[in-house]
């Protein structure tokens, strides 16, 4: 009876291995470790768990042995498995669909748009295809327009990082010597001093100063040793370009070289305060104003015109008069004496006598100080090919009264 009904043999059950997260945590259980500080946290290398392959060979599961502890026995899924589509090897998770490749729209190329010309007509462009080059297409304006200056960057220049409101926003220590030159100007004109004894100074100083902004910008030691020591009546658009003084001292020397005494004094006054005072209005209230042209506002023209009547005011209606004249002027050394009127074919048209059609006294002194702003305001807004407006304000600036006086003067 007993062996007809024997009791099976009790199957032997293997628990799956523990995974690596549950060795570590057991250790830490099971054994005491001292506590651990941050520090020493940060000096352990981080170990991570190896992943379990789920892609095992059939061949891999049946030479496990059921004897070894070491490795986790893992159930098969019994869900189906599907066939992937694609060509790769990859095997897909089972039960989930497949992945379908999306189908991306086609790609037109991308053209760059014609920018708008707001009325002005495009450049022409560079048959070559060299865009990057400046001087590889450009024509006689665009390369006269590298002597300008554009808006002064910063970072160039150690001082206007250390000062940036000093020096390199109000720019005081370069508008103090744009100023001084004018009272300068003054002393040289009330002590007698011809404009003709000038120029020669303003040449010998100019050839040096040109031949050293030369020299700087051929080697690099020069220009950094040169900004160091005059970088605070630089812009920093001057590191790489050139030297306003050399454009001040040039616009000067043809001011009083080729006019009259008067309007050549006048011409450098107007260079010495009007531009200051543009440049000062304009920083400050130009964001109120009109915009009249790049970096010109309404507020800097206004200051500008204000500026030059109140100087020829000053200089043809108290200074002249009081100074006088010196024996060693040249003939026809001051075109404007306090009177003004018509030209004579105007006269003899209108049928008037000479002393007709004509003014004097303090009427002509306004005229002539409406004429000289407007003429200094027009020489601060005007842009002759880009050229610096040290140049440009006393040269224009002289010829436009010298003409207005050979018209008008009497």
């Amino acid at each position: 009876m007993a062996q007809q009904y024997q009791v099976p043999p009790t199957p032997r059950v293997i628990s799956p291995s523990p995974t690596p997260s549950e060795q570590s945590e057991s250790g830490k259980r099971d054994s005491y470790f001292a506590p651990i500080t941050r520090s020493s946290t940060r000096k352990q290398p981080v170990s991570t768990p190896q992943p379990i392959p789920e892609n095992a060979d059939e061949d891999d599961e049946a030479a496990s042995s059921d004897s070894s502890l070491e490795k986790r026995a893992r159930t098969r899924s019994r869900s189906p498995v599907l066939v992937p589509t694609s060509k790769t090897n990859r095997r897909r998770l089972s039960g989930l669909t497949p992945r379908e490749p999306k189908q991306q729209p086609p790609q037109t190329p991308i053209t760059k748009s014609k920018p708008l010309t707001n009325g002005t007509p495009l450049p022409p462009q560079d048959p070559t295809g060299n865009s990057l080059s400046p001087y590889s297409y450009t024509s006689l304006s665009t390369r006269l327009r590298d002597f300008s200056r554009s808006p002064s960057p910063l970072g160039l220049i150690p001082l206007h990082r250390h000062y940036r409101t000093l020096i390199h926003k109000h720019e005081i220590p370069r508008k103090v010597l744009h100023v001084s030159i004018g009272f300068f100007t003054l002393y040289c004109y009330i002590s007698g001093i011809q404009t003709g004894s000038i120029t020669p100074y303003l040449l010998s100083a100019l050839l040096p100063i040109a031949g050293t902004d030369y020299l700087r910008h051929h080697s690099q030691r020069i220009n950094r040793f040169y900004i160091r020591c005059l970088g605070a009546l630089m812009r920093e658009t001057e590191v790489d370009g050139y030297n306003g003084v050399i454009w001040y001292l040039l616009g000067a020397y043809l001011g009083l070289r080729l006019f009259p005494k008067d309007v050549g004094v006048m011409s450098v006054l107007l260079l010495s305060w009007c531009d200051t005072a543009a440049s000062t209005v304009g920083r400050l209230y130009g964001r109120y104003t009109l915009r009249l042209r790049k970096g010109k506002s309404l507020a800097g023209t206004l200051a500008a015109f204000f500026v030059g009547a109140a100087t020829a005011a000053f200089f043809w209606g108290w200074l002249a008069p009081r100074v006088g004249s010196f024996p060693s002027d040249p003939p026809d050394a001051y075109m404007f004496t306090g009177r003004l009127g018509l030209p004579e074919p105007i006269n003899k048209a209108l049928g008037w006598g000479k002393n007709e059609g004509s003014i004097s006294g303090a009427a002509a002194l306004v005229v002539m100080s409406a004429v000289t702003g407007l003429v200094a305001s027009l020489a601060e807004l005007v842009d002759l090919w880009g050229w610096d407006d040290n140049l440009t304000i006393p040269v224009l600036s002289a010829g436009g009264i010298w003409g207005f006086l050979r018209g008008f003067a009497r």
